[in-house]
């Protein structure tokens, strides 16, 4: 069975997901929220979404970045509140509690993933910061180019401020410094990054 529909009702999803054998896939447009589900996990098929909290000024955090192949789902994290919102236009199948011990290199991804991005968020200086997070979106969201490899993933200074824990005006002014020396170049809103692979 293969079914596709948007915004799928949490009641008729945990009903109809159980079914070995069975493909159920789901689209959502950008910006929009995967509504919660305790007793699935999404496996994005094209696209990209951010994984989120926020604080109690309403200061949001980010929890991660995640595109093909990767696992997703409430069931994978304990911070409330939790969401996950589309970067782009997704696709995402239903894995079922029940297939779960199937997926065990997915979701050990997952984890070290997350671990990734700690580590980068806890870089110092700042500009270091922001480079080794460019290195990681190039790895995960990139594609070879001639002037380089083009982050394909239309991130704002606001989205990348949030991840980094800083401000939107450093990340602007941190992006043309980059721009001027050459490490990065502009294509429409897009970033391409002119670096070795091994940056450390």
């Amino acid at each position: 069975m293969y079914s596709t529909i948007s915004s799928p009702n949490p009641v008729e999803l945990s009903k109809n997901s159980a079914v070995e054998g069975q493909v159920s896939q789901y689209l959502f447009s950008r910006r929009e929220v995967i509504p919660p589900q305790n007793d699935v996990l999404w496996r994005i098929e094209h696209g990209a979404v951010r994984t989120l909290t926020w604080s109690e000024d309403g200061t949001f955090i980010t929890l991660g970045y995640w595109g093909l192949g990767d696992l997703i789902g409430y069931p994978l994290s304990r911070i409330k509140p939790y969401q996950i919102e589309c970067l782009t236009c997704v696709e995402v199948s239903v894995v079922p509690a029940h297939l779960w011990h199937q997926d065990v290199d997915a979701l050990l991804s997952h984890i070290q993933q997350t671990e990734d991005l700690l580590s980068i968020v806890h870089r110092k200086p700042i500009s270091l910061r922001l480079l080794q997070f460019l290195v990681w979106l190039s790895e995960k969201f990139g594609r070879d180019i001639d002037k380089g490899k083009l982050i394909d993933l239309n991130i704002t200074h606001q989205d990348i401020a949030e991840v980094l824990n800083t401000t939107r005006v450093t990340i602007t002014r941190l992006l043309q410094q980059f721009e001027e020396e050459g490490t990065i170049l502009r294509h429409k809103r897009r970033i391409i990054l002119r670096l070795p692979k091994n940056i450390n």
